[in-house]
């Protein structure tokens, strides 16, 4: 009965078993069921009075791994209120507000040990604290540099260098400042003096190579004299000045003659575009004044590639480019016109009243040069 009633009530809950036994009391049936099956010969080969794994505790004084007598607490760094926050350094913690691999932590905030976890998800996982460590360590290890060569009291007494180190890389061009950035994976090799001195070195030798690029391209024309370089600089930028200026008169006549084929010109546009058709024959005059064969071939030539460029070139015959190189027309534009030619004459041919049309505004020596190909071909009759 009395194992029944411990059975059945617990352990330590003498009264409600006494209740159960009823013919003993509670400290009689305590002290019997301790005597005799705790203590007695059950007990002895039930309970080990020796176990196998014990728990230690390793943050007590006497040398364990978490022992607080191992690390020594590291003295504050004697710094200024200002140049705490200028560093974003807490001196009691030895921390910085953005520690290198600030994001460290994300391997590790998410894992738990679940109770459905397999052996491979718990390798994973440790896998994923040993990766951890290592970060923890490299952040530390470049912590202990910092303060052993005393970069950080450096850092905050060269706080005004540092503003004009910055005004300086304002000065610089975009193309250095990025190349300087690629340099400093090089500064922990160098000291301070001895990396802007390599940098410096790097630049002179990128100037030399764009200063050899520049004269091969000089030998190139033909040049040979170093005072010979600035009048071939005035006449490529006079030739190169002329050619921007043609085409802007160019687009600027396509767009009022054919982008607006319906509509007449306001008479300030038509004053302009006469404005302008005498300034582009002053300079045609002026071209055959000073231009040489050369110049002209190179003209005509850097022309011809241009056009080559243009949507609808390759459909021209190669007589179609030359009349198109002549007259200053792009080839989609001369496309448009010749096929309205053709398809108005197709339809006097069939007997249609169809006066061929021409867009607004086309310049009648154009005009009667297209027309002319046109017969001479064969596209359309003698008109």
């Amino acid at each position: 009965m009395l194992l029944d009633a411990v059975e059945q009530y617990g352990f330590g809950n003498w009264e409600d078993i006494a209740n159960h036994v009823e013919s003993q009391k509670a400290q009689e049936c305590q002290e019997h069921y301790i005597n005799f099956f705790v203590q007695g010969n059950i007990g002895k080969a039930t309970f080990p009075t020796e176990y196998g794994f014990r728990v230690l505790d390793h943050t007590c004084p006497d040398g364990g791994p978490l022992s607080p007598s191992i690390t020594v607490p590291v003295p504050p760094l004697d710094l200024s209120i200002q140049e705490q926050q200028e560093l974003g350094y807490m001196p009691f913690r030895d921390d910085f507000e953005r520690e290198f691999d600030n994001d460290a932590e994300t391997l590790v905030s998410g894992l738990s040990i679940n109770h459905d976890d397999d052996d491979l998800d718990i390798e994973i996982k440790l896998c994923q604290v040993d990766k951890y460590r290592l970060r923890i360590r490299e952040r530390e290890r470049r912590k202990k540099l910092a303060r052993d060569y005393g970069l950080i009291t450096s850092a905050a007494s060269t706080s005004s260098k540092q503003s004009k180190s910055q005004q300086q890389k304002k000065k610089m061009s975009k193309d250095v400042r990025e190349f300087q950035e690629k340099m400093k994976s090089f500064s922990q090799f160098h000291a301070a003096a001895e990396h802007e001195h390599f940098f410096e070195d790097l630049q002179k030798e990128k100037e030399l190579k764009s200063r050899i690029k520049e004269l091969s391209r000089y030998r190139r024309h033909g040049l040979t004299v170093i005072s010979e370089i600035e009048d071939f600089e005035d006449e490529k930028y006079r030739r190169e000045k002329k050619k921007e200026n043609r085409k802007k008169m160019v687009s600027f006549l396509l767009s009022a003659r054919l982008l607006r084929p319906k509509k007449r010109l306001l008479n300030s546009d038509q004053t302009k575009l006469n404005s302008l058709k005498k300034s582009r024959r002053k300079s045609r005059k002026l071209d055959i004044l000073i231009d040489d064969d050369e110049v002209k071939d190179d003209d005509t030539e850097e022309e011809c590639k241009e056009m080559a460029s243009q949507p609808g070139y390759e459909m021209l015959s190669e007589r179609e480019r030359k009349l198109c190189n002549s007259i200053g027309m792009t080839p989609a534009n001369y496309s448009t016109i010749k096929t309205c030619i053709i398809k108005d004459y197709l339809q006097r041919r069939q007997g249609f009243p169809v006066k061929i049309r021409y867009p607004s505004g086309m310049d009648k020596t154009h005009r009667r040069k297209i027309m002319s190909f046109l017969s001479d071909n064969g596209w359309i009759g003698v008109t």
